[in-house]
């Protein structure tokens, strides 16, 4: 395989050159793998191989996403804003087959991924070439189409202004300038505005377990190894005995068969919360993996073993810091919080007991779903329901 030297990138004050410019890189990188399967025939998975996959890689796992992004949030809503009469009626008739081709294409790319991955590394010397020819021809097809109807309608129809503000926009998006300061008086419009298009997996009927719990631990084993930010991290939604409903964030400590275990203060604002209304909502959110999986079920009390078991586990000071602390009371002032805290340690020193009100809280879950971001908002819906006799149905659910 040969790689031919970058052609010079036009500037961001032509945003239009630059999609274009975009286009002959994915044409250049769709020719390298065209040339990859014939070479790994021949010489296998070796140096220039390897690196021809992590180009690759590189280019369809960041700046393809970033292209796809600078159509659907910035040009394509550009245009619609601008377009009308037969230019309106051009962009009803192509827009939601772009949008099409933006998921079709991120779906055959995730086959090619892990292909690409097992060369990059060295691990496997195979890439199928017809899912490679069908990625080709679906890319091939799509730009043509962007170029010959889209792109021209954006240079007729835009003006200097509006070119300015799609090339300061994909900048934005690249990092290459700081995101507008938001004042007081634009930022209920910008938010509105704020949008963040996924792309990363997909979520299908065939894919997931037919056991919730089964595919909680998968979707969690995997966010452990994406080392997600404390994939741990829940928010816990509750109602009072008025029907006002609180949330939080909460860290998750077991996981099994029988719920979701996480340990607090009984008397706290939740804890009370539980005691008149045991009906909760659980939500994790993995923004890394484009993901989260909401679970709705009734909240039991552990037993006190269990409770002592890790109350135990945990490190002194924080044994120390659930006597000290009235969650959810009251304090005058931080110094008052730390006097307590004084005060317990002087008490208790190395061994301090778990105190009667502290222990864990499980959620029996009644429904589980998992959500996976997809393009446009069309996301995927699975959801899990327990039934009468102990089973689970399963189904999926429009975005």
């Amino acid at each position: 395989m040969t790689h031919s030297l970058p052609d010079t990138a036009p500037g961001f004050d032509q945003p239009i050159a630059v999609l274009k410019h975009c286009h002959d890189r994915i044409r250049k990188q769709l020719e390298t793998m065209q040339k990859m399967s014939e070479h790994l025939a021949r010489h296998g998975a070796d140096e220039e191989a390897r690196q021809a996959a992590q180009a690759v890689l590189k280019y369809f796992d960041k700046s393809a996403h970033l292209h796809h992004a600078d159509e659907e949030d910035n040009l394509v809503p550009m245009l619609q804003s601008v377009a009308q009469g037969e230019d309106a009626a051009t962009l009803a008739a192509l827009v939601p087959g772009i949008l099409r081709d933006h998921d079709e294409m991120d779906a055959m790319w995730l086959g090619l991924r892990e292909e690409l991955n097992a060369i990059a590394d060295g691990s496997a010397a195979t890439l199928t070439a017809s899912n490679v020819q069908r990625f080709a021809e679906r890319y091939s097809s799509h730009m043509e189409r962007e170029e010959t109807r889209i792109a021209p309608m954006a240079k007729r129809l835009f003006s200097a202004a509006q070119m300015a503000q799609l090339g300061e926009a994909m900048q934005v998006r690249r990092g290459i300038l700081p995101a507008p300061i938001a004042t007081a008086e634009t930022t209920g419009e910008r938010v509105a505005a704020l949008r963040k298009d996924y792309g990363q997996a997909t979520l299908n009927e065939t894919d997931v377990a037919t056991d919730p719990f089964e595919q909680f631990n998968a979707w969690f084993e995997q966010a452990l190894a994406a080392e997600v930010n404390e994939p741990n991290a829940m928010n816990v939604a509750t109602v009072d005995a008025g029907g006002k409903p609180t949330s939080r964030i909460v860290l998750i400590k077991q996981f099994d068969r029988r719920g979701f275990t996480w340990y607090t203060n009984y008397d706290s604002q939740k804890g009370r919360q539980l005691a008149a209304n045991p009906h909760a909502a659980l939500l994790f959110f993995w923004s890394e993996l484009e993901r989260q999986i909401r679970i709705e079920g009734v909240v039991e009390h552990t037993s006190a073993e269990e409770s002592d078991k890790y109350f135990h586990s945990r490190p002194l000071k924080s044994r120390l810091a659930a006597i000290a602390s009235a969650q959810s009371a009251p304090v005058a002032d931080r110094a008052t919080l730390e006097q307590h805290y004084d005060a317990v340690a002087a008490q208790y020193g190395e061994l301090p007991p778990r105190p009667d009100h502290w222990g864990g809280f499980r959620l029996v879950p009644q429904r589980i779903e998992f959500w996976q971001g997809r393009r446009s908002r069309f996301h995927d819906r699975i959801v899990y329901t327990l039934q009468p006799d102990g089973s689970w149905t399963r189904e999926r659910l429009q975005p």
